[in-house]
């Protein structure tokens, strides 16, 4: 009796599952390394897509792919365009859906919460570590392009397809805004991915639905039939970001595609915690 006294008095929840505990769990993680190593390519990818292509004529036509090889810059936000309407859904909807998936799909989970790790802290653990880890995955292929990108065309302006061009400084500075946009705009597949990953003891089935539904609501933004209804969709701003790499910034719109996202993403977030803290944990 007197054990559990002693063990009862000094247990604080803060001091379960601390963050960097999981976060080394999860860096260690075949899925991590492999993740990164696909974002960390694929600048070589384009740069070598970009060396044994050949322009076509746009009748005139200038966009932000004929400006690639402008700059290191310019082919760092190439890289960002190609990779928001898909990849970079990816490494968002892997980490956060498979976080607490897979623990059950372990047989794992049930032993942490009788460590015990109250529920909540679990879930917030997990959560801010895989946030984290997507965070780091949109910054880590912006910055490997521009090293690409400067060692290949040089360190130089953005070059703006509609003409113009943005001083090195504020080229930098302009798409540190952009990965954050970038960041917050996948908010809601973070959102879906977690709260699919309180509800499956299957990792892939989390990981896919949030994929999926993001792929639905890109379809979705492209029926123009639905008019003013595609400005709730998430999807319609994913782009809102090019408004930041213009001589003139323009914020409307990168301030209504964060409104939407944070605001689904926060109904998501909610409905995981309320969810989880009355489930049934068996595995």
């Amino acid at each position: 009796m007197s054990t559990l006294a002693e063990v009862a008095s000094g247990y604080q929840t803060r001091h379960t599952l601390p963050l960097r505990v999981e976060l080394v769990r999860q860096f260690k993680r075949r899925r991590t390394l492999v993740m990164g190593a696909i974002l960390a390519l694929l600048p070589f990818v384009l740069l070598i897509a970009f060396a044994i292509g050949t322009p076509h004529d746009r009748n005139g036509q200038v966009t932000l792919m004929d400006t690639a090889t402008a700059s290191g810059a310019n082919f760092a936000a190439v890289n960002l365009f190609v990779s928001v309407g898909f990849l970079l859904v990816i490494p968002v909807a892997l980490f956060c859906g498979d976080t607490v998936a897979s623990e059950a799909s372990w047989s794992s989970l049930r032993y942490l919460l009788a460590a015990p790790v109250p529920r909540a802290r679990l879930l917030w653990s997990k959560l801010v570590v895989a946030l984290g880890m997507s965070l780091a995955a949109m910054v880590l292929l912006p910055l490997v392009a521009l090293a690409v990108g400067t060692a290949a065309y040089g360190w130089g302006p953005l070059q703006i397809p509609t003409g113009g061009a943005l001083d090195s400084g504020t080229a930098a500075q302009r798409l540190l805004v952009v990965v954050a946009y970038v960041f917050v705009s996948q908010l809601v597949t973070a959102g879906l991915a977690f709260w699919l990953s309180t509800k499956t003891d299957a990792p892939l089935g989390a990981v896919g639905g949030a994929v999926g539904l993001t792929i639905v609501g890109n379809v979705l933004d492209a029926v123009t039939a639905l008019g003013h209804w595609r400005d709730f969709l998430p999807a319609h701003w994913q782009f809102a970001w090019a408004d930041a790499v213009q001589p003139h910034a323009e914020w409307s719109g990168m301030i209504q595609g964060a409104a939407v996202s944070v605001s689904y993403a926060l109904v998501l977030f909610a409905l995981a915690f309320r969810g989880f803290a009355r489930k049934d944990v068996v595995s």
